[in-house]
């Protein structure tokens, strides 16, 4: 594999809304990321993608972009943004933003033309068909978000637009090269303004099974979920090469995609060394728990289903390219509440789930506050929820004959706004994410898990993830810890998960997945320790004795 400037690094996201805010609306900012950037830089960060910041009506959070080129005032101006760049220019930290072409918002310059004239050249630029009261839809596609993936188009009552996701995140017609040449367009734009990259966002949906078809309804409605179309589509390779011909390649930019649906033969066309993209996110542990009929119809994710979904993922990607490793994301809840049993998150336990996680093969991607332990919040009533997704899978389960109380008790812990909460900066008001009042609650665990309580305790959750990163960093172990290979090691234990990283040297990491001790054999004694997240270890002859939720990076 040819090596990339990118390889060795720790990225980490931000999701600029809840992070900082720097003028007390309660809204995080520019100028509140520019304010930690000093503390990303101890933390070992090189590596920073941003949440979107472009102008937005905010049904999505900013997922539904007005326009691209310019920054939402919520955030603050271009020039902000243009400071950013250099100031984490000169903490060695490359920048990337969110690129979100799937769709626009229907309040973008595009859709309004579009809806002036439909038959004009911006009509081309959705999918916009004739329509009748009465009639049935052009097909039966069920959108990410509930209901039909249709809606009239705003002043026809004789049209209808197609959305995958929200009805105000209009999808673009990829199949048309003007719209095509457009984005190349203001990719290139970013990218000479001195972006490094982007993590790029449901990317797979860009190409649509054509001709437009129904499929066989698989819920109540009559309608069958978007995947299923999904699956029958192809030529998406074909976009996404073009696209990296006439953007990325020409900036040697770093490029992360969200690839849901994906066909296991075509990774490598998307992280290959002739790849479209650098890597894409492993949702493999993710999409564990997922069920077809909701979140309310979830299950609690095993030690064992974690493992061997983790090992599956890098058995694949092994000859191919890196993977970047996630436990968790703005769209998902916090890893520690998702992985750890209730009433075992200590923080040994989050160390082992952060530390099993980090030291895979691949590129180590942590989202803000995962480096604290940050939990799922104890969320009281459903009007306490922003999340769009979470209220859609709210009425799901009420459909499903649920209660309202058990309906929410189902689909809070999933909810994407227990990642979405303001960062945890101190024990002061507000966590110290403002001193206005917050768009959305703070945790109110806050005073217990801050950065300034953990900054100041050796032992803490923080500073684990900092001797994680500065292994990954230390010269004598780089190499290995970087482009070493992984094989499972003892994958038959039922609740242990080890690996080897093979490479200049050979590293054994293990974590106790258990509250329990139980014990791990040895080939040999290992020649040293180098993390720990107990004061102890236990060797004897028979193997490593470990403590519950023990972990382990031993040179061997």
């Amino acid at each position: 594999m040819k090596r990339q400037w990118w390889h060795d690094k720790t990225a980490y996201q931000i999701y600029p809304k809840s992070f900082c805010d720097s003028n007390a609306d309660g809204i995080g900012d520019l100028q509140g990321v520019i304010s930690k950037l000093d503390d990303l830089q101890a933390l070992g960060i090189e590596i920073l993608w941003l949440s979107p910041v472009y102008l937005s009506p905010m049904a999505d959070q900013g997922y539904d972009i007005a326009d691209y080129y310019s920054i939402d005032p919520r955030f603050g101006t271009m020039e902000d943004m243009e400071r950013l760049l250099a100031e984490a220019r000169k903490r060695g930290i490359a920048v990337l933003m969110d690129l979100v072409v799937n769709h626009c918002s229907d309040e973008h310059e595009w859709f309004r033309r579009a809806c002036e004239d439909p038959d004009g050249p911006y009509g081309q630029y959705f999918y916009i068909r004739d329509w009748h009261e009465g009639e049935k839809l052009p097909t039966n596609w069920c959108s990410y978000f509930g209901g039909p993936c249709w809606d009239k188009l705003p002043g026809h009552e004789d049209k209808v637009y197609l959305h995958l996701f929200h009805k105000k995140q209009p999808d673009l017609n990829w199949e048309n090269p003007a719209l095509r040449q457009e984005i190349y367009r203001m990719i290139n734009w970013w990218l000479d303004k001195g972006l490094a990259g982007f993590r790029i966002d449901a990317i797979i949906n860009i190409k649509k099974a054509l001709p437009l078809c129904d499929y066989p309804p698989d819920r109540p409605d009559g309608l069958c979920y978007v995947s299923t179309m999904l699956r029958h589509a192809h030529g998406v390779l074909d976009f996404l090469d073009e696209m990296a011909r006439n953007t990325f390649q020409k900036h040697d930019a770093f490029t992360i995609a969200e690839l849901f649906d994906d066909r296991p033969e075509d990774l490598p066309r998307f992280i290959g060394e002739d790849g479209c993209f650098s890597t894409i996110f492993d949702f493999s542990e993710n999409a564990l728990d997922s069920s077809p009929n909701g979140w309310y119809d979830r299950k609690p994710i095993t030690a064992e289903q974690y493992k061997q979904a983790v090992f599956a993922a890098q058995a694949r990607a092994a000859d191919v390219g890196f993977m970047a490793n996630i436990i968790e994301n703005h769209d998902e809840p916090r890893g520690v509440s998702r992985y750890l049993p209730r009433g075992e998150r200590s923080e040994a336990a989050k160390k082992m789930l952060g530390g099993l996680n980090f030291m895979l093969r691949g590129l180590p991607f942590l989202y803000q506050g995962q480096e604290l332990g940050m939990e799922n919040v104890p969320f009281a009533d459903i009007s306490q929820i922003d999340d769009i997704s979470t209220l859609d899978e709210y009425q799901g389960a009420l459909r499903a004959g649920l209660s309202p109380e058990d309906a929410f008790a189902a689909v809070i812990p999933f909810s994407r706004d227990n990642a979405r909460t303001p960062y945890q900066w101190n024990a002061s008001a507000n966590a110290g994410f403002t001193t206005g009042k917050p768009w959305l609650m703070v945790n109110p665990n806050y005073p217990r898990i801050n950065l300034a309580e953990q900054r100041g305790r050796t032992d803490s959750v923080y500073h684990f993830y900092r001797e994680l990163i500065a292994l990954r960093r230390s010269p004598a172990y780089r190499e290995t810890v970087v482009w070493g290979s992984l094989e499972p090691y003892l994958a038959h234990q039922r609740n242990l998960m080890a690996y080897w990283r093979k490479g200049e040297k050979t590293l054994l990491v293990a974590g106790n997945f258990q509250a329990g001790p139980q014990v791990m054999p040895l080939p040999h004694a290992p020649r040293q320790i180098l993390l720990n997240n107990l004061p102890d270890i236990d060797l004897r002859a028979d193997g490593v004795h470990l403590a519950g939720y023990q972990f382990l990076v031993m040179e061997m």
